[in-house]
């Protein structure tokens, strides 16, 4: 059976591909070489706790890529809670993670001086960057002096391994900016249409409409409609918020799964264990996909798994290509999910934090957005690490159980479920000296979706930004009119 698309890979990347061209009208083939979909956005039940593939806040949600999606291409939208507040911890100290100047003045476990140098350094880098002068490859640790306090140090490299998997040494001080919100990126419906189109008979709602039921989840509603009022960067240094316009899904990550999947149309069709091996081309045009015992024909072929082993599936691309592919840059994360017990009072927030001294983690106790993904009367809380690739994957793992146990001793005596999951977060890490795929590639009509193909904001997020890049750039190239 021949195509219009076909899309390899089904983690959220390949999924929101093949339902915005499925909308447009096209007959898409997913093929996924595992036996779920989702990837890393999927939730499975442990010992009767519901665990995500690694914590997630998803970002942007009032005039970001994911929200322009789900208005326009979703037949169902998730509920998200307010995400709340990032938190600091130390042996002495629990506070929320500063996220503008009059803040960080104020944040004690950072040495005073220390603290203002930082705050020069962001007010000097906002700056030029509100005139345009390009920070993308500037690294974090350049603009820093190197007399500062190991402390400072370890709370710069924590926030920067967080936000683009690796250390202050490779993460660009752009990439600083974005994450912690002084620089907005954002995709308005008038800007959507202009570049896509509109898609007949499906009317954009607003965020609060949408996703968030009447008269619920004023927080977050509050949140959304301070937002929305324009603020210039330089603006943020005083009334910054870097959880505005965050949240988490009700009932977790297969929620906002589970509305993709019941959203695409009937044209849309999956196969699951299925490994493509090659591409098939007819000159230097793409005409359909070989796996071990089929052939699947298409007129477009949208690849959204790790780019760098596209060369793997086609011998012939430049050098040149290759190269840049290979250079894409990846870190590897360790998430430890403990089922507790009891809900302890050191997890009785709403949000996230963080700890960073030596080996930084984040977490998030999910069960406090949604109760019942950890059995009556129990927690459920993720710890995130981003670990050493080159080192015994036990001992990351025995060192991380040490850390969680440093930063709260009163978890051991409460671990009633532990479980790890180990991955690639994301296909590309955001690096001074890291690359990311082009949407186009040099075979006609073959194109490239996910995290390794667009450099902006994160996770789930980046995700979307990439697929609406795609869409843009199918309509350039006249797919999304034939």
């Amino acid at each position: 059976m021949e195509y219009d698309t076909i899309v390899v890979g089904a983690g959220i990347s390949g999924l929101l591909s093949a339902l915005t061209l499925s909308k447009h009208g096209k007959k898409v083939l997913i093929l996924e070489k595992d036996s779920i979909v989702g990837g890393q956005c999927n939730s499975y039940m442990v010992e009767g706790f519901q665990v995500d593939t690694g914590p997630h806040a998803i970002t942007h949600l009032e005039v970001g890529p994911l929200k322009r999606l789900m208005d326009n291409y979703f037949d169902y939208v998730p509920v998200f809670e307010n995400y709340g507040t990032y938190y600091s911890r130390t042996e002495n100290d629990f506070r929320p993670v500063p996220s503008n100047l009059k803040e960080f003045i104020r944040f004690e476990p950072i040495p005073k001086k220390d603290r203002l140098i930082i705050a020069q350094g962001i007010t000097k880098a906002l700056t030029l960057s509100t005139f345009g002068i390009n920070l993308s490859q500037q690294s974090v640790k350049s603009t820093l002096p190197e007399n500062l306090s190991k402390t400072t140090k370890d709370f710069v490299n924590a926030i920067c391994y967080f936000l683009s998997g690796k250390s202050m040494e490779y993460t660009s001080v752009h990439r600083i900016l974005t994450g912690s919100a002084f620089v907005r990126d954002s995709i308005t419906q008038e800007q959507f249409e202009a570049n896509i189109g509109k898609i007949e008979g499906k009317q954009a709602d607003t965020i609060l409409q949408s996703v968030i039921p009447s008269k619920l989840h004023k927080p977050l509603s509050n949140k959304m409609s301070t937002f929305s009022v324009p603020l210039t960067s330089l603006g943020r240094l005083a009334t910054n918020q870097s959880s505005s316009s965050q949240g988490y899904p009700r009932q977790g990550l297969k929620a906002l799964l589970n509305s993709i999947l019941q959203s695409l149309p009937n044209s849309v069709e999956i196969i699951t264990n299925t490994e493509v091996k090659s591409f098939i081309t007819e000159g230097k045009k793409v005409v359909g996909v070989k796996t071990d015992n089929e052939v699947y024909e298409a007129k477009t072929v949208i690849y959204t798994g790790f780019a760098k082993k596209l060369p793997t599936l086609y011998s012939k691309f430049p050098v040149s290509y290759i190269d840049k592919v290979n250079n894409i840059e990846q870190s590897k994360s360790l998430t430890i999910w403990l089922g507790l017990d009891s809900i302890l009072d050191e997890f009785s927030y709403i949000g996230s934090e963080i700890w960073f001294k030596d080996f930084p983690y984040w977490a998030m106790p999910i069960s406090n957005y949604d109760s019942s993904l950890a059995p009556k009367g129990k927690q459920l809380i993720g710890f995130a690490f981003i670990i050493d690739k080159n080192k015994d994957e036990n001992e990351e793992i025995e060192k991380a159980y040490s850390t969680i146990f440093s930063a709260v001793p009163a978890v051991k005596n409460h671990i009633e479920m532990k479980h790890e999951q180990i991955s690639v977060p994301e296909k590309g890490a955001v690096t001074i000296n890291g690359t990311f795929a082009d949407i186009r590639t040099p075979l006609e009509n073959l194109y490239v979706a996910g995290t390794d193909a667009d450099n902006r904001s994160m996770g789930i997020t980046r995700a979307a930004y990439s697929v609406i890049e795609l869409l843009k750039i199918a309509k350039e190239d006249g797919i999304l009119n034939n």
